[in-house]
């Protein structure tokens, strides 16, 4: 299935939507009695053409920033962003080994979510150190698809997007993400937490590896010298409307890592609008 297009008017009013989401997050922040701010490291890998099923596959680092706010000792608010690549190549994980693929891909992903713990917990607290907890939420991203060698794909029109084939335009550099999953919470201290936390994204685009729908050329005709048409077709094999990827299916991206945060206390019980450290 093709990605969806974020043409300037809608992309705007997604913009707008997602940063009155994160104000009213703040808005409810300021009323908080604790804010956590936390660094999360760990992976990112994704499912797609090149890899239709298998979690952890190709997984590489990925990093980021995220700040929690708690309702209550089981519901928390949380706005994070994470910056990851995804990778991917023909061979026998992608049961697809006759188009000589691959990507790599840079994500930078911002997201929204709420956090329900099983358990009632609190940083610092003595009793209720320890939850599972589960999340989900809603998100944004841009993605860059480029070659094993660095040449960006998305300019190329891999698919034929450049000269309009069969009704196609290049694709967005942003898409829609639903984000889910589940982690556990452990206080180490009275305000040092740690998070284990593993997440998948649902995209609204398939074109996050590049792949998605038919080939545009005759292989025959292909010129080796043009970097251009070699990437849409390695093997110099196919045809027109030939096979290239699954375009039924969205791409999906996941996290998974360690976030050590820390606990601020903006309210004291003894000094309304006192910072306590």
């Amino acid at each position: 299935m093709e990605g969806i297009i974020l043409k300037p008017k809608r992309l705007n009013q997604y913009r707008r939507a997602v940063v009155g989401v994160i104000i009213v997050l703040f808005a409810f922040t300021s009323q908080a009695q604790n804010l956590e701010v936390g660094l999360f490291g760990g992976g990112s890998y994704y499912l797609g053409e090149f890899n239709p099923g298998l979690p952890f596959a190709k997984t590489r680092p990925s990093y980021g920033i995220s700040a929690r706010y708690s309702e209550n000792t089981r519901w928390s608010f949380r706005l994070s962003y994470y910056r990851g690549k995804v990778t991917g190549a023909d061979d026998k994980l992608s049961g697809v080994i006759n188009r000589d693929l691959s990507f790599v891909t840079t994500l930078n992903d911002v997201a929204v979510v709420a956090e329900f713990n099983f358990w009632e917990y609190f940083t610092g607290s003595k009793m209720d150190y320890f939850t599972p907890y589960l999340f989900g939420g809603v998100g944004i991203f841009t993605y860059t698809p480029k070659s094993l060698d660095g040449v960006k794909l998305r300019p190329l029109g891999t698919e034929g997007q450049n000269i309009g084939f069969k009704g196609r335009s290049p694709y967005s550099k942003y898409s829609f993400s639903v984000p889910f999953g589940f982690g556990f919470k452990y206080s180490l201290s009275k305000r040092i937490g740690l998070n284990f936390e593993w997440g998948m994204r649902k995209t609204f685009t398939d074109y996050i590896d590049d792949v998605s729908k038919t080939y545009y050329l005759k292989g025959e005709n292909i010129n080796p010298d043009n970097g251009a048409e070699l990437l849409s077709d390695p093997t110099l094999n196919h045809q027109p409307n030939m096979q290239r990827g699954e375009e039924k299916n969205f791409d999906w991206v996941a996290y998974a890592g360690l976030t050590i945060s820390y606990k601020f206390d903006l309210y004291s019980k003894k000094r309304c609008n006192s910072l306590k450290w």
